[in-house]
């Protein structure tokens, strides 16, 4: 339900890898390419938006001259991705594919002398690292870990490299009943036994090994005999491991909790490992919220990184932290700063710290000097910035909009201008009439201001009325900003001949603190007015059409909807629920993280005296179904353990009860997503299907 980032979610499912065996069909199979789409119309469709390159991960080279990426496309025959990698200068010029095969190729970075390019893949059977010369060629294995590696990291200096990979607990029900060798059972004692679409079954450690000319085999683990992860499971990635400059330490992030009190808590720190001797320092000992993502200056004297005050709230205010090594300080430098800092970048000269925040939901670079604390906003527009690397006298920084998937810029970090890299997706895009995306403050019901997108049908028409559609974001703190998505796509839907109302309602971050907080505890409370306020304004305007309304969201978004099909009063004709939450008790022992329901909820729905708990229970969904009276669909995956598929079944079985039109879309191999080509376009075709069915 947390928020996650544009970038991280490229990082997570563009690649299309994992660290399981290579099927030998994979390797017999065509090699995927940029597909040649032909376009019947100027109008997006699911199948173009699948034909897009997702470009991730770019590195910029030592000498700061040169960018690498990834590009992955997919083919919808073989239902997966591919991802090669390119090179091209920061000036956009020298473009060159630098890797054709049918492996992809993850994770890729320089190494410390500029020399070589590293990266992991799967060509040997399991995710390994391998290195080749800039250009693609010399192509030689470095690692051959048992069982594959998560992610790896070169030493400074080159010596040594780091890697996670998975540690399997000691005792298995195998080694205790070896008389029942083909028994499938497991058998858990204490909380937390699963993550978003997994069952935990091990843990990921750091290892270290020496860099030679032999394949590495195995490394020393840092964690020896400690039961906690590193990288932080779900979403964490190697961004929350790093060296220091001079190879001496190995700073960490990892929540050193087990069983109930992991599930329950936030509380991640950052650590210190000193390669020499083995200590291992918490720098962040005493802050109880989510501390992640270290990050050295360049000169080794700082590191700073993201943090969390409050535990057991995974969506409190992200503060930028600076802890110097010598004297073993640090420093808040957002105390003042009413937004989210993520993706923190040093400058060159390790007097200033790049950084995103949302404000006004677009995401926008923001340098913070130092020297005298002060913050300056370096971008604006109609976009979202997801990344930012310093380059010199530039930055070279990743951007979208709802308009546009990812692609790189050149920023200078003066007046915030910025010039494309990068054009992965011109040719298509050249070939599309985009959505016009319009803006405007909407007052609620308590006369706050509410920023609302509106996405109008392409070659709108303000003569004629369209059918119309209130979009319920997830998270739920999770602003409604320029994302662009391959399955919640407002060009998409807009193509379909749709208006998107898409409220910023309260709950969402980037308004402030007071705004993003408001919602916990305050489910079916003020944000759903905020929605109904959004509807009744457009409907206002001539172009919309009032008899034709339709309600759509995922997760969060998806509980809004099954909550409104309950107190809408007939506004709406019909409703779209992802992966949604219908019955809040049910939801509260079903989850996997007890931290989120009990922040957000309040408490367990047995704590009869807990007022806060009490009125989140009683604004549980299915405690409206009786007032139901309009079409639904409902969708969920098997394998989403954050919302579990049966929230979804018991709303489909109720609206069926009850006599109401309905549908149920189930994905037996989905989780909180839906990942897979053939999957996601069957997603959209049933999606604008039920939409035309009930609103054209």
């Amino acid at each position: 339900m947390k928020k996650l980032s544009y970038a991280l979610l490229l990082a997570l499912f563009a690649g299309s890898w994992s660290c399981k065996p290579v099927e030998k069909k994979a390797a017999e199979a065509p090699l995927i390419e940029k597909p040649a789409l032909e376009l019947k119309s100027d109008l997006m469709t699911p199948e173009v938006l699948w034909s897009f390159g997702r470009l991730s991960e770019p590195e910029l080279s030592p000498d700061k001259k040169t960018i690498l990426y990834g590009v992955t496309y997919y083919d919808i025959a073989q239902n997966k991705g591919n991802r090669e990698l390119y090179t091209i200068g920061t000036d956009g010029q020298g473009f060159k594919r630098i890797t054709t095969t049918k492996f992809s190729e993850n994770q890729a970075m320089w190494t410390p002398d500029g020399k070589k390019i590293v990266f992991m893949s799967s060509e040997s059977g399991s995710l390994q690292v391998w290195e080749m010369s800039p250009d693609g060629t010399s192509r030689k294995q470095v690692t051959n870990i048992e069982n594959g590696i998560n992610g790896f990291k070169y030493a400074p200096d080159m010596k040594k490299l780091l890697y996670t990979a998975d540690v399997v607990p000691d005792k298995q029900l195998k080694d205790l009943y070896t008389d029942l060798p083909k028994a499938s059972g497991r058998i858990y004692n204490d909380l937390m036994y699963r993550h978003w679409d997994t069952w935990v079954q091990a843990y990921s450690h750091v290892f270290i090994a020496d860099l030679g000319t032999e394949k590495i085999t195995s490394g020393t683990d840092i964690l020896l005999n400690e039961p906690y992860e590193c990288p932080l499971m779900p979403f964490g990635g190697m961004e929350q491991i790093n060296w220091s400059p001079d190879s001496k330490v190995i700073a960490y992030t990892c929540r050193k909790k087990k069983g109930v009190e992991y599930a329950k808590s936030t509380n991640s720190d950052i650590y210190l490992y000193e390669l020499e001797g083995g200590k291992t320092t918490n720098i962040s000992e005493g802050m109880m919220g989510y501390d992640v993502a270290p990050v050295f200056s360049g000169d080794g004297k700082k590191i700073a990184w993201q943090s969390m005050e409050r535990d057991g709230y995974e969506s409190d205010k992200n503060r930028l932290f600076v802890y110097d090594t010598d004297s073993k300080t640090k420093i808040d430098f957002t105390k003042d700063f009413d937004q989210n800092a993520e993706g923190l970048a040093w400058s060159d000269d390790n007097k200033s710290v790049y950084f995103i925040s949302d404000f006004h939901a677009t995401d926008e670079i923001y340098r913070l000097d130092l020297p005298d604390g002060k913050i300056t906003k370096i971008t604006a527009g109609i976009h979202n910035y997801t990344g930012v690397i310093p380059a010199g006298d530039k930055l070279v920084a990743s951007r979208v909009s709802m308009s546009k998937p990812a692609e790189l810029y050149s920023v200078d970090p003066v007046s915030g201008k910025d010039t494309p890299i990068t054009t992965t997706n011109k040719e298509v895009l050249d070939k599309l009439t985009m959505a016009p995306i319009a803006q405007r403050w909407i007052k609620t019901t308590d006369n706050k201001d509410m920023h609302t997108w509106i996405i109008y049908p392409p070659h709108f028409d303000s003569t004629k009325k369209y059918p119309t559609l209130l979009y319920c974001e997830g998270g739920p703190q999770s602003t409604v900003s320029q994302f662009w998505s391959y399955r919640w796509n407002f060009q998409m839907m807009a193509a379909n001949g749709y208006i998107i109302v898409a409220p910023n309602r309260r709950g969402l971050p980037g308004f402030g603190q007071a705004w993003n907080e408001q919602i916990s505890g305050d489910y079916g409370g003020q944000n759903m007015k905020d929605y109904l306020s959004a509807i009744d304004a457009l409907t206002k305007e001539p172009y919309v059409n009032k008899d034709k309304l339709g309600c759509i969201g995922a997760s969060y978004g998806g509980f809004s909807v099954y909550w409104l099909a309950g107190n809408h009063n007939k506004r709406f004709k019909a409703f779209i629920a992802h992966d949604g939450m219908f019955n809040l008790e049910a939801q509260y022992l079903e989850t996997e993280e007890m931290w989120f329901v009990n922040w957000d909820l309040g408490g367990p729905f047995w704590d009869k005296n807990n007022k806060v708990a009490q009125r989140s229970f009683a604004n549980s969904p299915h405690r409206f179904v009786q007032n139901w009276d309009t079409p639904i669909l409902c969708i969920h995956g098997e394998l989403d353990y954050r919302i579990v598929a049966t929230q979804g079944q018991q709303a489909f079985n109720a609206a069926i009860l009850r006599g109401i039109p309905a549908e149920f879309l189930y994905f037996p191999d989905e989780n909180h997503w839906v990942l897979k080509p053939q999957n996601g376009i069957l997603w959209q075709r049933t999606f604008y299907n039920w939409l035309d069915r009930w609103l054209k």
